[in-house]
């Protein structure tokens, strides 16, 4: 049996994908490791094939033609044959002892049916030599299984991202997940959308992720985010219309604000960066963003526009511009993100 699939999509990474894959090999027997190379023009592939020659049973290689991180975790989702399910980026890896501890948790609980395991995650700044751990305490108690009624409050610097999820693979599936190809951030899909039909959450308190950060060529950087904008714009309006909100409160009032609060966070990442542009161009872009909204989803732009951060990133004139902008500045300095 697999316990838990870890599905590995690379692009052009030879560089870095063996540690990522030398740590999830601490698994041993009772994971499967789906290395995916997405099109690479270097030795990715190779790479690849080198591990699934070395390790059968355990690593399979998977060539495929481009199509973009959503189109490697779609192909390792429909492969899986473990009971989880985690992707892991070909540049990050797995603290070995967090990773021992998640597979142990997993055997415990394989009769309860835990539909979601969250982990702790860890920015690693190498070049600077700093690192600054995003954990869930405050929200979930520990190695105590919950549902979402029983959750706490996230604080502003917390929601759950994909580096912390570790979700049943019959969850994705029922969910109907199918990620976007050719484009960046979809990663946001894949920690919002199967949200609802999880029940039984349990939270471990350790370290497991590690999070490489600081690449000038990385998704999260300022500048490549503003040059992909439109990308970032394409999954903002995929998330907000992929779940009935209204549904999700009815049965989970918490969850439902959480997932509210996501999206905000999103549309305000995308005004912000399209003020940042300081153009004609994203200034209408940035309009048509919140009329789309309005449009599609009127009750939702309501409360986007007058009860949460991202109303506060759509103020009028020029004014308006130079406090969201001043206010993102001052975040950027509070949080450490990119």
């Amino acid at each position: 049996m697999k316990y838990l699939t870890l599905a590995v999509p690379c692009y052009n990474s030879e560089a870095y994908m063996r540690r990522c894959i030398d740590s999830l090999l601490a698994g041993g027997e009772d994971v499967e490791i789906i290395i995916v190379n997405d099109g690479s023009s270097d030795a990715t592939g190779e790479i690849a094939a080198e591990y699934e020659k070395k390790f059968p049973g355990i690593v399979k290689a998977v060539q495929k033609e481009n199509g973009g991180h959503g189109s490697g975790v779609n192909v390792g989702i429909q492969m899986a044959r473990g009971m989880y399910f985690k992707v892991v980026d070909s540049d990050d890896w797995l603290e070995e002892q967090a990773y021992r501890k998640l597979l142990e948790e997993i055997k415990k609980k394989q009769n309860e049916m835990t539909d979601l395991f969250v982990c702790n995650y860890v920015y690693n700044h190498l070049e600077e030599g700093s690192r600054r751990t995003m954990a869930y305490r405050n929200i979930f108690p520990k190695e105590t299984i919950c549902g979402w009624n029983e959750m706490g409050h996230f604080r502003p610097s917390q929601y759950l991202i994909m580096h912390a999820l570790v979700y049943r693979t019959e969850i994705l599936r029922q969910s109907g997940l199918a990620l976007p190809e050719h484009t960046f951030y979809v990663d946001n899909i894949f920690a919002y959308q199967p949200l609802p039909l999880v029940k039984r959450i349990l939270y471990l308190d350790i370290d497991l992720y590690q999070y490489y950060i600081g690449r000038e060529d990385q998704s999260v950087n300022e500048k490549v985010l503003i040059s992909r904008i439109d990308q970032q714009i394409r999954v903002t309006k995929i998330v907000a219309g992929s779940v009935d909100l209204n549904r999700v409160k009815q049965i989970y009032p918490k969850l439902a604000d959480y997932m509210c609060r996501n999206i905000s966070i999103m549309m305000a990442i995308s005004s912000i960066h399209l003020l940042l542009m300081q153009s004609r161009d994203a200034e209408e872009k940035r309009k048509k963003l919140w009329q789309d909204m309005k449009r599609e989803n009127p009750g939702l732009y309501y409360r986007l526009k007058y009860t949460t951060l991202s109303g506060w990133t759509y103020l009028p004139g020029k004014l308006g511009g130079m406090l969201t902008v001043g206010g993102y500045r001052i975040a950027r300095k509070i949080y450490g993100f990119q």
